[in-house]
């Protein structure tokens, strides 16, 4: 069966991420539920090719694909501030998962314009947004006072 839409494990409440307890500790509680998230992705029984929404191998063709879970975390490989449809700007980066796909996402946690190359990325615990884009944020932040 061939997912269409991210399946995260991450907790959408404060008492438990992805069905198991959770300490609610000041950060206890973000902490486990950044180590649990993950993206469901594909990878082929035939020739091992890890793919993200796709119906059929990139490499061999092949329909016969698997579904695993990330680790959730990746770098950002391109990135790009977007003012289009809407008034603020948006950034859009290509991130390679350590599966071995790419896939573009939007990076939100900091100023569009502060995600650089080779920034380490992770998904967004919680709900995803309703238009089925994959959304993640910054491991490491900038300060605030870097957004101006």
């Amino acid at each position: 069966m061939v997912r269409t839409r991210p399946q995260r494990r991450c907790g959408a409440s404060e008492s438990s991420a992805g069905g198991r307890a959770v300490s609610q500790t000041a950060t206890g509680t973000v902490q486990k539920a950044h180590e649990e998230c993950g993206l469901s992705y594909n990878r082929c029984r035939w020739c091992g090719t890890a793919s993200f929404r796709r119906l059929l191998c990139p490499v061999c063709a092949s329909s016969e694909l698997e579904p695993e879970i990330t680790n959730g975390h990746g770098t950002v490989v391109r990135t790009a501030v977007v003012h289009r449809y809407t008034e603020a700007a948006r950034n859009e980066s290509l991130v390679r998962f350590s599966e071995g796909f790419v896939f573009r996402c939007r990076i939100v946690g900091a100023a569009p314009h502060l995600v650089t190359v080779g920034a380490r990325v992770r998904p967004v615990p919680g709900d995803e947004p309703e238009t089925g884009e994959v959304v993640l944020e910054l491991c490491e932040p900038p300060a605030r006072r870097d957004w101006v």
